[in-house]
């Protein structure tokens, strides 16, 4: 029991790593907290930087999310779903809130994702489902993003076995994703939220 504030910590902090922010400025001399949405995750710097710089922003934001979520509660020897949504929960929150850059981050859907496959494969192949759907019908990245929260959500619902601390958090997921896209709301309701395909808005993402 004594390990679990200090691996929580240490979720924490591999939540924090600023991928976007370090991929930005190493390989494109670019801040991207100063460009496109200022939101340091794959999104923006697929807007911003493109897909080469978006694809590993994308797989280290997942990683970091999944590695705490899956291997902290086999270091601490704890069973049942709440280790692994401790874990995975401190992962997102170091994504949103980074220590690294002043404790701004991105909106945590990719390192959510990461923790929720470790937490509940099935609920994230249904999210990714929700997600496909809403991107290819309405093109717009935030609008998939939201979907695929309520459906992992409602999923954790319908899915037998599920343990109701999983359930509790895939439910929290939804709730914390659409106040990470307030922004994106408002930009929605005003007709500016940029669309895949379509004319970029000022600041969108």
């Amino acid at each position: 029991m004594e390990s679990v504030p200090l691996l929580a910590l240490a979720a924490y902090a591999a939540g924090s790593i600023p991928s976007a922010y370090w991929i930005g400025k190493v390989f494109y001399g670019k801040d991207l907290r100063e460009l496109g949405s200022s939101n340091l995750g794959a999104t923006n710097a697929l807007r911003v930087l493109g897909w080469r710089a978006a694809v590993p922003v994308a797989l280290m934001d997942v990683l970091k999310g999944f590695a705490p979520a899956w291997w902290f509660p086999l270091l601490d020897g704890h069973t049942g779903a709440w280790p692994t949504v401790l874990y995975g929960g401190a992962a997102i929150a170091g994504h949103v809130f980074s220590l690294w850059v002043r404790f701004r981050g991105g909106k945590g859907v990719a390192t959510a994702a990461g923790a929720l496959v470790a937490i509940s494969p099935m609920a994230v192949a249904v999210g990714l489902l929700a997600w496909l759907v809403a991107l290819v019908a309405l093109r717009t990245v935030s609008v998939a993003s939201m979907a695929a929260a309520f459906a992992v959500g409602l999923a954790g619902l319908v899915i037998p076995g599920t343990d109701t601390a999983a359930q509790l958090f895939l439910g929290s997921i939804a709730v914390f994703v659409v106040w990470a896209h307030r922004s994106n709301i408002r930009r929605l309701i005003a007709g500016t939220e940029p669309r895949i395909g379509g004319r970029r808005s000022e600041g969108g993402g």
